[in-house]
């Protein structure tokens, strides 16, 4: 990996403000970002590339290209979660390995959107469809997950002790994934965009367009703030968790990168793509996940995600699967 290229990523203002947010933690500063301000970064970031994607996809058409893209981004979605589990049921329950697995089955939006920041200083195109693979790749892992407790689960979840009916419901999840906030607020954004097209996008550009990377600058000084916090949890997840956390995304990137060398994606799809299937969600599946799973413990898929993939991803891996495709497709 070139040292010019890491030292870029790094040095971008984003970045720095997420580093600049976590040593805040460390060091115990009382900075923080107040509630709901965190909220509405997150809000802001959803509709900007979800308004964005929407508009690109109306320019380039659904064509068998991005049928294939989508298609890529479904299968990941799906085998991930699955070989993830069996890989923590070395170490941990049917609970929170289905947990853990559901979590690093789906994706980060916020790493979608650095690793998109990357391509843009590099002046890599990538296709605005993209978008529409990352809002199919965020409930799979749920439903996954919680189909794994029910086959799985030493008890089954029909009954719980008291006799009573079972919390797992097909119809309940499938619900509850489809209107997540974060999912409902992409799809919907995405249609609006893909809808509106140019003209659409020409009216919320100033807001969506030009003050984004400021939006993202603010919420990933929040994150850093979080995940600096979370950092003292490391030790009770342990080394296995820890390697985990790094080694299985790597994993996936490679896996991703040989489909997207295979089925003819262009550098940046590439990129993107790979980041969707190397990244963890912190957010929309451990929410999902402590409501429907109660028996996991959040400590452990939520801080290996947030404390060690997340900061990972955004200050190596991006810059690392660049450099590996970029040596792949020349």
């Amino acid at each position: 990996m070139s040292l010019d290229l890491l030292m870029q990523n790094i040095l971008n203002p984003a970045v720095m403000m997420f580093f600049l947010g976590l040593f805040a933690a460390i060091l115990k500063s009382p900075l923080d970002i107040p509630q709901p301000l965190p909220k509405l970064f997150s809000l802001y970031l959803l509709i900007a590339i979800g308004f964005h994607g929407g508009y690109e996809l109306a320019k380039s058409g659904i064509t068998g290209d991005v049928l294939k893209v989508l298609l890529l981004a479904m299968l990941m979605a799906i085998l991930v979660p699955i070989y993830a589990f069996f890989i923590l049921r070395i170490k941990f329950d049917v609970y929170n390995a289905a947990a853990i697995a559901a979590t690093y089955g789906s994706i980060s939006a916020v790493t979608f959107i650095t690793a998109g920041n990357f391509l843009n200083t590099l002046g890599v195109n990538y296709g605005g469809y993209m978008v529409a693979g990352m809002t199919l790749m965020e409930s799979p892992a749920i439903v996954i997950g919680l189909i794994l407790v029910s086959f799985f689960a030493v008890k089954s979840l029909n009954d719980d002790l008291n006799g009573n009916t079972s919390r797992f419901n097909l119809k309940e999840v499938l619900n509850e994934s489809l209107l997540n906030p974060s999912v409902y607020i992409l799809l919907g954004t995405l249609i609006i965009g893909f809808v509106t097209g140019e003209k659409g996008w020409k009216a919320v550009e100033p807001l969506f367009g030009n003050l984004f990377k400021g939006m993202l600058a603010f919420f990933l000084l929040d994150m850093g703030i979080v995940a600096g916090k979370r950092l003292v949890e490391i030790k009770k997840v342990g080394t296995f968790l820890i390697g985990f956390a790094i080694l299985l995304p790597v994993f996936n990137a490679f896996v991703a990168i040989g489909l997207a060398k295979t089925f003819g994606l262009s550098k940046g799809d590439a990129l993107m793509f790979t980041v969707l299937c190397a990244s963890a969600s912190y957010i929309a599946v451990p929410a999902a996940m402590r409501m429907s799973i109660p028996e996991a413990n959040p400590s452990l898929y939520v801080t290996p995600a947030l404390a060690i993939t997340f900061p990972f991803n955004i200050s190596f891996g991006i810059p690392l699967y660049y450099t590996v495709i970029n040596n792949i497709w020349g």
